[in-house]
Parts: structure tokens; C-alpha cells; sequence
């Protein structure tokens, strides 16, 4: 599993998206291990969900705030 973050807000553009592509791959392997019953930890994937949905806030939270600043010029 990915290094615990929760705090995705002092990140960059370019370390959320590694972040994000890191933990994608991690959800993956991790639902093809819950098919195998391999799973030793059931509630990974749900938390590697929350965390993926909250990089994708703050990715698109970035993205809105660049617009309206160019389109206030």
C-alpha cells in the first residue's frame, strides 16, 4: 500500500498526479487480489478509493482556480 497521506493540499500538480497514478496501480492490484480471495485486508480498497477521490478534488480544485484566474484578466 501507498505511504499514508491525507493531506494532499500542499502538493504540487506534478506530485498528486504520481501520487495518483501510484495509488490507481495499488487499487488494481489490489481488486485482482480480492477476486483470488488473497486478501488479507478488506477495507484497503475503500480507503485507496477515498484517497484517490480526494487527489482528484484537489487535481480539479487547481484546475477551476486557473481558469477563473484567466478569465479575470
Amino acid at each position: 500500500m501507498a505511504k499514508k497521506k491525507d493531506n494532499f493540499k500542499g502538493m504540487g500538480q506534478g506530485e498528486l498526479k504520481k501520487e495518483l497514478a501510484v495509488l490507481e496501480e495499488n487499487f488494481r492490484a489490489s481488486r485482482f487480489k480480492a477476486e483470488g480471495s488473497k486478501s488479507k485486508n478488506v477495507k484497503e480498497a475503500g480507503t485507496l478509493r477515498k484517497q484517490i477521490a480526494r487527489i482528484l478534488t484537489e487535481l480539479n480544485k487547481n484546475n477551476h482556480a486557473k481558469g477563473r484566474a484567466s478569465n479575470q484578466k
